[in-house]
């Protein structure tokens, strides 16, 4: 144990940072106002729901291994050794709606997220790292293996493991200086975050005063400093009830006045510029307005419009970056070759109501698109005799004999 940490000590030393020296990289930092001990961000509603969404999105997601055929066509590989710990079950403890969730969840709370592949084959099985015990380094001096590569160092309880980067699950958030490590959201919009943190505290003062704004109490008279604390908290004791009275009047003495500071919520725009603030935070993560519960400006003609957007504009790069890391961390190069490939399934979250669903899948069917049994598929409808062959109009004839219905033989249209 003792020799493994001297050597990453020594490691430590004399390995670069993967993303800049360590001064460089403060100060690149500090440059962009980043503030790395920021922890509070997640109590700010906006940040949470959009964690919330992003991580219930991929959650919702199959993840399947295909294979294309010869011809192009793509099958669902059930019978390979992997297909059910990415599609059920990653590890014995973890279905793979929450393990894909709480990667998603890391790497935009993070900026990394990592997960330990363990095992091989049927007995695979991936293992969620804690991304703030995860330190990347780059061994270019060979000091833990033959050949210059990364390495993931994780520490967990005093006890110090090191991973090739072969053995490592990494997804990135979309912030990244050098593509191997990402940098956290809240880091960047560290002041808007804050600022809405500062000003829900504010409103949560409000509340628990009654909205009394502070007052100025005007006296006549000669008192000392100890008279006036005296004087003053037997006004505030009436003002928050901690003295009884009929009424909710406070008794003011002869020769006072009181004369409240009224800061209206709506004078400072309080509510516009949280509103605004809102939309800042969610803009960054790519969470449209009205999944903030914000519908005020919302153009959408229907709800399959909202989430195509939401999957163009927000998930398509999430989603490739899984399937390129899953790929090519998860399959060797011979099954790649051989037409084995790992994707997500977006028709879930672009699922149209029934009726259009029964009308898009006979239009497959009927130009030949899916057969009855694929189109059944989809409606989780059991597959029926007859129904894998691929039907159609009858019209329809192949493109090279287009117009051949048009010629003459012996003066006849045939």
């Amino acid at each position: 144990m003792n020799r493994a940490r001297k050597l990453i000590m020594r490691v430590s030393r004399r390995i670069k940072r993967l993303v800049y020296p360590d001064k460089e990289y403060m100060d690149l930092l500090t440059f962009l106002g980043i503030d790395t001990k920021n922890t509070e961000a997640i109590n700010e509603a906006t940040y949470f729901a959009c964690l919330k969404v992003l991580r219930e999105a991929m959650g919702k997601l199959p993840c399947r291994v295909l294979k294309r055929d010869e011809k192009g066509g793509v099958t669902k590989a059930y019978k390979h050794p992997l297909y059910n710990r990415v599609a059920n079950r990653p590890n014995p403890y973890t279905t793979a709606s929450v393990f894909w969730g709480i990667m998603e969840h890391n790497r935009n709370e993070w900026g990394n997220a990592y997960a330990l592949i363990s095992g091989a084959g049927s007995k695979c099985s991936f293992w969620i790292l804690e991304p703030d015990k995860v330190q990347i380094v780059y061994d270019d001096k060979k000091l833990l293996g033959d050949v210059e590569d990364v390495y993931y160092v994780y520490s967990n309880g005093g006890i110090i493991y090191t991973f090739k980067s072969e053995e490592i699950i990494h997804l990135t958030s979309s912030i990244t200086i050098n593509g191997i490590e990402g940098l956290r959201v809240k880091d960047i919009l560290k002041l808007t975050i804050e600022g809405n943190i500062m000003a829900q505290d504010m409103l949560n003062k409000s509340y628990s005063n009654g909205f009394l704004s502070k007052a100025v109490i005007q006296y006549t008279g000669n008192l000392n400093d100890e008279n006036v604390k005296t004087y003053i908290k037997g006004i505030e004791d009436y003002a928050d009830s901690k003295t009884k009275t009929k009424s909710n009047l406070i008794p003011i003495p002869v020769g006072s006045k009181l004369e409240p500071l009224n800061m209206k919520l709506a004078d400072n725009e309080f509510l516009s510029t949280k509103k605004y603030s809102a939309l800042q935070i969610a803009s960054a993560f790519g969470i449209k307005p009205y999944q903030i519960g914000d519908y005020e400006k919302s153009s959408y003609s229907s709800a399959e419009a909202q989430q195509l957007s939401f999957y163009i504009d927000t998930l398509l790069y999430i989603i490739k970056q899984y399937e390129e890391e899953l790929t090519y961390k998860l399959l060797s190069e011979e099954e790649v070759q051989e037409g084995y490939f790992i994707k997500f399934n977006i028709s879930v979250i672009l699922r149209a109501d029934l009726k259009t669903q029964i009308e898009t899948l006979s239009k497959a069917v009927s130009n030949f698109i899916y057969t009855p049994n694929e189109a059944r598929s989809y409606l989780d409808l059991p597959s029926v005799p007859g129904g894998d062959k691929l039907l159609g109009n009858g019209a329809s004839i192949p493109v090279e004999l287009a117009g051949t219905q048009y010629q003459k033989t012996n003066g006849k249209e045939e």
